[in-house]
Parts: C-alpha cells; sequence; structure tokens
C-alpha cells in the first residue's frame, strides 16, 4: 500500500509540472483515436472508477455523479466533462476510493466481485493496487514523450524527473 501512495505522489508531481497549453499535446498519429496527454490523464484517473465499478462498486460511490445519468442510468464519473487542469482532484480521490476498497477486502477476506469470470485480483485484493501502478506508469510514460516532442525544455523535463527521489525513500 505504501508504493501505491508513492505512486500517487508521482501522479501529483506530474499534474504538478503541466502546463496548460501541454494537455493537448498529442503525437497526432494514434491509431482509431489520437491519444493527448488530457487523454492518458483521463485514461488513468479513470481507471480505478472503471475496474472498482465492477468489483467492488460500493466503493466507486465518492467518485461518482449521482445527479448525472448515462444511457444506460447508471451515474456518471464526476471527471466527466471536467477541466483538465481539475483532474488534480481525480487522483487522490481514486486513489482513496481504491485503497478503502482494498482494506474493506483484506480485513473481510471476501475477494473482489469477479462479473467477467476472468480470476480478477483473486489471489489478493492489493493486486487491484499493483496493477493501478503498472497502468499509470505506462502511461505517464508515454506523457512524457509528448511532452519531449511537444518541445518541453530540458530544464521542464528535468523538473518531472525529480520524482524518482520518491522511490528511494
Amino acid at each position: 500500500m505504501e508504493s501505491f501512495k508513492r505512486n500517487g505522489r508521482v501522479n501529483q508531481a506530474l499534474l504538478d509540472a503541466l502546463t496548460p497549453a501541454d494537455f493537448a499535446l498529442s503525437d497526432g498519429r494514434g491509431g482509431w483515436t489520437v491519444w493527448t496527454v488530457e487523454k492518458h490523464l483521463r485514461h488513468m484517473a479513470g481507471f480505478r472508477l472503471g475496474w472498482l465499478w465492477n468489483i467492488s462498486r460500493e466503493h466507486a460511490g465518492p467518485l461518482l455523479d449521482h445527479a448525472r445519468k448515462d444511457a444506460d442510468g447508471d451515474p456518471l464519473w464526476r471527471w466527466q466533462e471536467s477541466q483538465p487542469a481539475d483532474l488534480k482532484d481525480a487522483f487522490p480521490a481514486g486513489d482513496e476510493a481504491a485503497l478503502k476498497a482494498v482494506q474493506a477486502h483484506l480485513q473481510s477476506g471476501e475477494p473482489f466481485a469477479d462479473p467477467w469470470h476472468e480470476g480478477a485480483y483473486r489471489s489478493n485484493p492489493a493486486h487491484f493496487l499493483h496493477h493501478a501502478i503498472v497502468h499509470d506508469s505506462h502511461h505517464r510514460g508515454q506523457v512524457m514523450a509528448l511532452r519531449r516532442l511537444g518541445g518541453c525544455s530540458q530544464e521542464q523535463m528535468q523538473q518531472i524527473d525529480e520524482h524518482w527521489s520518491t522511490w528511494r525513500e
């Protein structure tokens, strides 16, 4: 759980280093869709809700806007249409919900729900946190590459590289 909390600090360091112009950076390629820095960040933050909705729905509640519904009548993610800079609030909220879900399932001894019958996190609920760390790392790397391609200075790139000290504490 400590590693997951450190991962959250690294995400916050990245978000703090971004300028408003950075959110629109992309490589212009993609395939079926172009991934901007904003899209990567929304995907990262929304990852927690997506999984919690399926494995521990009661812990997804704080991440939802119950006044707004999708076409199926399910509540929308609170940051569905937020400004990119508002994603700074989505990450800690998602991390808190994920930690509470894992702690609850560890304490109860009950495994997470498995609606797709794929064995997701069956051996240990904490594996959900490991999955989030790996997922975030993958997308942080893509965000950093887009920043580099977008012309960020060496000084700006080094500012975020200082996050590595978080992992050496």
